[in-house]
């Protein structure tokens, strides 16, 4: 009887333990504007697809938003807001070539959907209006954030553990960095060119 109730509390604790979580926050320096912070795979852990889908406009000539951060595994639908016709491709997904993809030319209204299964970042470009541009950035974890003008951001209900966490902020190097999160954990991220 004393070992049944000894190994339920060890259960109850090992399960109250791995409920805890806290919250990433801190402010990116080096850059100006909108950079991305997202936790790194985790080994031995995977998460569900989202069921929602974000949408990437083409309006006013320019991709908006101009930077979108999704999950690994997100259905993204690209949407043609324009009079004219828009084009959507990418060259390659994080540096790789072979994850570059079109998905050809359609006019205003039209929209078409791509599930992006490879995290990294997406470089956006239209073939038919070569100055627009745009970035979606696939997090290999449900684990990120934006920051906001001053820097700032906060990724909430980490659960506690040891991560790399990467910072990203378009035209620089992305910069990673080891943290252990336990509670509220505070952690300072530098870009540079």
């Amino acid at each position: 009887m004393k070992l049944r109730m000894y190994a339920a509390a060890v259960a109850i604790l090992g399960v109250a333990a791995a409920a805890h979580a806290g919250d990433l926050h801190g402010k990116v320096s080096g850059a100006k504007g909108e950079s991305v912070v997202y936790v790194n795979a985790i080994a031995g852990k995977t998460f569900p697809a989202p069921a929602q889908h974000p949408v990437m406009d083409q309006k006013g000539l320019m991709f908006q938003p101009h930077i979108m951060v999704v999950q690994q595994g997100t259905s993204v639908e690209f949407l043609n807001s324009d009079s004219v016709s828009h084009n959507v491709y990418w060259p390659s997904v994080n540096g790789n070539k072979k994850l570059g993809h079109n998905l050809g030319t359609w006019p205003q209204g039209v929209s078409r959907n791509y599930t992006f299964t490879n995290a990294g970042v997406v470089p956006l470009f239209c073939n038919v209006h070569p100055d627009m541009s745009g970035y979606i950035i696939v997090s290999p974890t449900p684990y990120y954030a934006t920051t906001n003008a001053a820097g700032i951001y906060a990724i909430k209900s980490i659960p506690d553990g040891t991560y790399s966490v990467t910072v990203w902020h378009e035209g620089d190097k992305p910069h990673t960095s080891q943290i252990t999160v336990s509670g509220d954990t505070k952690l300072d991220l530098t870009v540079t060119r």
